[in-house]
């Protein structure tokens, strides 16, 4: 799995380390815990402990030990049919822009970041709303619209942080079109060039042929929920 190109292989990797960690020194933290520990080697990790869909908590504290993870309360059913189609871009070579470094930077910079973080509560409400009610689409238009206004922020930061590749562009494009198809497909983007799309389990293989035949597309997996942390 490519790592440090914006796929979050911190989160699987730093949510791993705190479990085996804590255990190989002798303690049994409960959920909480593993996501405050996490959290500090990455965002990301602290939602990794869990599986299903997750909620991240900004936090109110200084020291952010209050922003950790919870596991949201879905319908299994829901759950299980969800899938999110990978499609790696260039080779999931390194990124030329640190996540971190990369937002500190566009946080300062940025005039698009105060309109993004604006957005982030509503959009979490709405989130929230559509999965209680296994709406798959109004979750879908959610967190593609909340996706590209993060990566809108990072675009405007002076100077620009510009993940995106021309297959980007292409893949994006690809799924805006199998939605003018009937096909139910939502893009999504961590901090890197890579799409990823949400579907369903009955449209996953539609999507994954649609973004294997995109020009630049160097890789594509499909991905259901998983479980969350565990010793084997």
């Amino acid at each position: 799995f490519p790592t440090a190109s914006g796929l979050a292989s911190s989160a699987s990797g730093f949510a791993a380390l705190a479990l085996a960690a804590t255990r190989a020194a002798g303690l049994d933290l409960d959920g909480a815990a593993l996501s405050r520990l996490a959290r500090l080697g990455s965002g990301s990790a602290a939602r990794s402990i869990y599986g299903g869909l997750v909620r991240m908590h900004a936090g109110a504290r200084p020291d952010g030990a209050d922003a950790i993870a919870t596991p949201i309360d879905a319908a299994p059913a829901f759950v299980a049919g969800l899938r999110m189609i990978v499609a790696e871009v260039g080779g999931g070579a390194p990124k030329t822009h640190g996540s971190r470094d990369a937002m500190e930077h566009c946080a300062a910079t940025s005039p698009l970041y105060p309109g993004w973080v604006a957005c982030v509560p509503a959009d979490l409400r709405a989130a929230e709303a559509a999965i209680a009610a296994a709406d798959l689409e109004a979750l879908g238009a959610v967190t593609e619209a909340s996706a590209l206004a993060m990566h809108a922020a990072a675009i405007a930061s002076r100077p620009t942080v510009l993940y995106w590749q021309p297959a980007t562009l292409a893949a994006l494009a690809e799924v805006r079109a199998l939605r003018g198809r009937g096909v139910g497909a939502w893009a999504t983007m961590d901090a890197g060039p890579h799409v990823k799309v949400l579907t369903s389990a009955g449209d996953a293989e539609v999507v994954a042929a649609a973004l294997a035949a995109v020009p630049g597309v160097t890789a594509v997996t499909v991905a259901a929920s998983g479980p969350g942390v565990e010793q084997t």
